[in-house]
């Protein structure tokens, strides 16, 4: 029986077809496989509840385990000058701006390890001109032939990486992951500047007020001493009762000087955080408000909730996870590596009578490279990312133990400093009485004049401290809600969408 043409163009077909059909049966036998450690969360053991201020009840607490959402905390203390400078903060802070370019950074790493996904075309074209010329022999008498030729290419150029084992899958993976940080370290810097904002102006309003009261203070002690150089002139006062009150005058008023360039300072301050020029707030925050009244309830949530409210945990949980997928993409290193390319191109050498000279050329086919021997390099470069894997876990969980402190921390202090208050208040009072004994004792002539200067002194003194506990009970709860993770859930920030 003969064989016909078209059999045996068949037959080359099918025998031609059968390393293709191998190569397709592996890319989906393995395709669905890559090689390294699938990411899971960490189980980590957390507490079933806060400790607080141990020694109250839960009903005396001003903190409560009601999980509120804290987006826009700010809000609770009911002060539209400090909620107009967060929002503008939020527009126009230049950490903020900056960590949003890292985001973009990161998404277009990810593009770029997503295009090895995907096969790469090369388009090419060139022309050569070449020519020979030998000269003429003189004892044979023959002449030497010269001429030139051109030569005109155009072709693609494909090539495909069959990511088999997942190395390149891998690096997605990481790359993603990548993204996730990038955008929850934007959130841990907007959680930051809301804070930091937050704490500002309550020093600011703080100083004012500690201002306020020096400057009250000095006027009191300015009529003392008027009081004592009239009672000098008289006889009825000695010249160190006039040089005592004197010298208390003026120690007063020189911290005010000291008191308005920290006004100043905390001003500009604002202004940076805001992403402007240091005098930029200075008409709009110069004059004197009273410190915002500290709401009645922070609703802190459960422990567990911190795993998704702090965006630094995110992050670092982010981190491992791309340390994860990098062990896989080191990994695949030790596989071979498939690829699929061809090649179309046309050649001529007249471009004038280019259909009737063009010469067609084309291949296609598969390869596989695999690297069997590196001196230990794709092995040493395994336990590396297995290390920088087990670094990630360990901030990890330093990240969530962290949090943790801070929030107890905070809390304490919150608790504690009203507690103290209580006491201070109660200071005044008697520093109050003490100094209104001493003065008319000193004016009847039955105490001398360093009775009313330590009275005075201590009045005052008081009073600075009740202003400064104040402001460090609101810095607290401002710290307990920043250690919350409070502040950016609902926030639009550059270069983000609200989630």
């Amino acid at each position: 029986m003969k064989t016909t043409t078209e059999d045996k163009k068949k037959s080359r077909a099918h025998l031609s077809f059968r390393p293709w059909a191998v190569l397709l049966a592996a890319v989906l036998l393995f395709s669905g496989c890559a090689v390294g450690p699938d990411y899971r969360r960490p189980k980590e053991e957390l507490p079933s509840a806060w400790i607080g201020a141990s020694d109250k009840a839960p009903r005396e607490s001003r903190v409560s385990s009601m999980t509120v959402s804290l987006s826009t905390w700010w809000q609770a203390f009911n002060d539209p000058v400090l909620s107009s400078l967060i929002e503008r903060g939020i527009a126009s802070n230049l950490d903020l701006k900056l960590a949003s370019q890292r985001i973009r950074q990161s998404r277009a790493v990810l593009g770029e390890a997503r295009g090895a996904l995907f096969p790469s075309l090369d388009a090419s074209a060139g022309y050569q001109r070449s020519g020979t010329h030998a000269p003429d022999d003189s004892r044979t008498g023959i002449e030497a032939g010269s001429g030139t030729s051109s030569l005109y290419r155009a072709g693609l150029d494909a090539s495909w990486e069959i990511d088999v084992f997942g190395g390149v899958r891998r690096g997605v993976e990481a790359a993603r992951a990548e993204v996730e940080a990038s955008v929850e370290d934007l959130r841990d810097v907007l959680v930051i500047l809301v804070g930091d904002i937050g704490i500002n102006y309550l020093n600011l309003r703080s100083l004012q007020e500690q201002l306020r009261i020096t400057r009250d203070n000095l006027a009191t002690q300015e009529r003392s001493a008027e009081i004592t150089r009239k009672r000098y002139e008289a006889g009825f006062a000695s010249a160190l009762d006039l040089s005592n009150a004197l010298a208390q005058t003026a120690s007063t008023k020189a911290q005010i000087p000291a008191l308005e360039a920290q006004i100043r300072q905390t001003i500009y301050g604002l202004g940076l955080l805001l992403g402007d020029v240091p005098g930029s707030l200075i008409a709009e925050l110069s004059p004197d408000r009273p410190l915002p009244a500290i709401p009645g309830k922070v609703p802190a949530g459960m422990p567990s909730q911190l795993l998704e409210r702090r965006p630094d945990i995110r992050k670092a949980e982010a981190r491992l996870h791309a340390a994860t997928a990098r062990i896989g993409v080191a990994k695949a290193d030790l596989f071979p590596k498939f690829f699929l390319s061809g090649s179309a191109g046309l050649r001529a050498d007249d471009l004038d009578s280019w259909s009737a000279s063009v010469t067609r050329l084309w291949s296609a086919g598969p390869s596989v490279s695999w690297n069997i021997f590196n001196g230990g390099r794709t092995r040493a470069r395994i336990e590396e990312n297995k290390a920088l894997a087990e670094q990630a876990l360990i901030g990890y969980r330093k990240a969530i133990l962290t949090a943790l402190e801070e929030v107890e921390s905070s809390w304490v202090a919150f608790e504690k400093e009203a507690e103290r208050q209580e006491s201070l208040k109660e200071a005044i009072e008697q520093n109050r009485r003490a100094v209104e004994l001493a003065n008319r004792l000193y004016v009847e002539g039955q105490n001398d004049f360093l009775s009313v200067l330590v009275a005075e002194r201590s009045l005052y003194a008081a009073q600075a401290e009740l202003v400064r506990s104040r402001n460090q009970e609101a810095t607290n709860l401002v710290s307990l809600y920043k250690a919350l993770g409070g502040g950016w859930e609902s926030v639009s920030a550059p270069g983000q969408s609200r989630k």
